[in-house]
């Protein structure tokens, strides 16, 4: 296609990217712990991977299309740098490629503005260096917090680690739960822990971390992720990153089902953060057309929706530098930081 043409979509394209919904949401204030709903949580697993199964084959785009919803994921993306090698050095070259996350030139051949990541995702030492880095962006900085990946470090550890975050700059709390607590089915030791943890946060948002992957079955999932939404999560996310299974279709759909279950009793929007092993755009497209099936446009916003990701942008950008161009580059030339 000629360079007049792209041009002459460009405008379309980005009027697409730009009508899905960015809304700020009331704060979800949680409510006493009701056992006999989280009791009631059944999933037929057959039918929710038959389900999940089907959706890559059914719900396709192609051509401008794929590239305004590319775009739009990358509005989403917690870009996460969570290694134990991390350096300042390397936190504040991520910092500027999520101010910075397309290249200039492939923005400008489809029309669009400048755009940013939803957020950086470091551990503790590393949110004062990602706050001065981020400053004037309006990119908030996510730490992870409350032991992370294992949430086995003394509890008053755990809480005093968030309320040095949120000290420290840090907007959003990704924590993790107490696996114990859901395996051995004491519901209300995870209600009473990811409520004060969500005190502990003050006007940080919480991301509650299932870790989903250690939970023995999706009936689990669906009623941890109804606890966890009870005592006041902001977020529900998948994993970690860390365990041997992160997140998955069939976890992802359990997850949303309870976020729209949550939403019909109390009028309330949690949010979804699928993390680890997300690293193709194919992939994103999938999770948000599962996003947008089962809960609609109002969670396509980085308010509701975030991928934890590392290398998810950087296919991304190839991808979007293909639709540009007609070729793919090499990926070392979308580095990440």
């Amino acid at each position: 296609m000629s360079t007049p043409d792209r041009t002459a979509e460009a405008t379309s394209l980005a009027t697409r990217t730009a009508q899905l919904p960015q809304v700020h949401e009331p704060r979800n204030p949680g409510m006493e712990l009701d056992l006999d709903v989280v009791e009631r949580q059944r999933v037929n697993t057959s039918a929710v991977e038959r389900r999940c199964a089907t959706l890559p084959g059914r719900r396709s785009v192609k051509k401008d299309h794929q590239a305004a919803w590319l775009l739009k994921a990358i509005t989403m993306i917690d870009l996460t740098t969570l290694a134990g090698d991390d350096t300042a050095g390397r936190v504040r070259r991520l910092c500027a490629k999520a101010a910075r996350p397309v290249r200039a030139d492939l923005l400008d051949a489809m029309g669009m503005p400048a755009i940013t990541t939803g957020a950086v995702c470091v551990y503790h030492d590393m949110v004062e260096t990602a706050v001065e880095a981020l400053d004037g962006t309006g990119i908030p900085v996510a730490a992870v917090s409350t032991g992370f990946p294992a949430g086995l470090s003394p509890y008053h550890l755990r809480v005093k680690e968030i309320e040095e975050s949120v000290k420290a700059g840090a907007k959003e709390i990704d924590i993790v739960i107490s696996r114990r607590h859901v395996l051995t089915g004491n519901w209300q030791a995870l209600y009473d822990e990811m409520r004060e943890f969500r005190a502990s946060c003050g006007e940080a948002h919480v991301k509650a971390i299932l870790a989903t992957g250690e939970l023995g079955s999706l009936r689990n999932v669906a009623k941890a992720s109804q606890v966890c939404m009870m005592a006041g999560a902001d977020f529900i996310k998948t994993s970690t990153g860390k365990e041997s299974v992160n997140a998955t279709l069939p976890v992802s759909l359990v997850m949303i089902r309870a976020i729209r279950d949550y939403h019909a009793r109390t009028g309330y929007r949690i949010g979804y953060k699928p993390a680890g092993g997300i690293s193709k755009a194919k992939d994103a497209l999938v999770y948000l057309s599962l996003i947008k099936e089962e809960l609609g446009d109002h969670w396509l916003s980085p308010h509701l929706f975030r991928f934890g990701a590392s290398s998810l942008l950087g296919d991304i950008e190839r991808q979007l530098e293909h639709h540009v161009t007609g070729q793919y580059s090499a990926s070392w030339r979308h580095s990440i930081g």
